[in-house]
């Protein structure tokens, strides 16, 4: 895959990133050969529609992948940027509804050791919780650009996993001490999730 480089005459493709991910889509320092993810902001439905139905990008994928995961999705909240980047808020909040998170940052170096000294008990259970259909570690580059994109069956599972334990110390940690020069923390509804993730059919 040429990554970003093949994205750079789709018509409506607003942002994209290319990201890699932790060893087996999890969340540690040792990096998957064979696991990646594809983030891209899209004008509108019908032109995202058009990218994951038509694309050679996409095509791709479904031609090399044991597993490939699609999700459409519309933001309900958003806080930060990623790259200067916003995302515009363009759904309700249905408290009944799968509900999906993305959280981004790019780390401080001087930061980096105290940051991964949190990660790995905030992060050990997600994929575990209660109410959570898959978590997958992402990342721009190796320690210092970092993603987690999660699935949920409704918001409360959501909240009831990100306000406890380890993952509330690890957020108090980075507010206080700004472990990040730029961080995204997005809430979002999927609006058509289709594909398999580590051996489950999702949709």
């Amino acid at each position: 895959m040429r990554g970003e480089r093949a994205l750079g005459d789709v018509p409506g493709l607003r942002f994209a990133r290319a990201l890699g991910s932790g060893r087996d889509g999890g969340f540690g320092l040792v990096p998957s050969a064979d696991r990646h993810g594809l983030f891209a902001l899209f004008d509108d439905d019908a032109v995202a529609d058009r990218f994951i139905d038509r694309s050679s990008v996409v095509a791709a994928y479904r031609t090399h992948a044991s597993e490939l995961l699609v999700a459409r999705l519309r933001a309900t909240s958003s806080r930060g940027s990623w790259d200067g980047q916003r995302m515009a808020v363009s759904a309700a909040v249905d408290p009944a509804a799968p509900v999906a998170a993305l959280t981004r940052a790019a780390i401080r170096p001087l930061s980096a050791a105290a940051f991964w000294r949190h990660a790995p008990s905030s992060q050990r259970g997600l994929a575990s919780a209660p109410g959570c259909r898959l978590a997958v570690g992402l990342g721009e580059a190796p320690l210092l650009r970092q993603a987690t994109f999660s699935l949920w069956d409704d918001s409360a599972a959501m909240d009831a996993y990100a306000r406890q334990g380890p993952h509330l110390a690890a957020i108090r940690a980075a507010q206080r001490d700004g472990h990040f020069a730029e961080s995204m923390f997005v809430r979002l509804v999927p609006t058509r999730l289709e594909g398999r993730w580590q051996g489950r059919t999702h949709g």
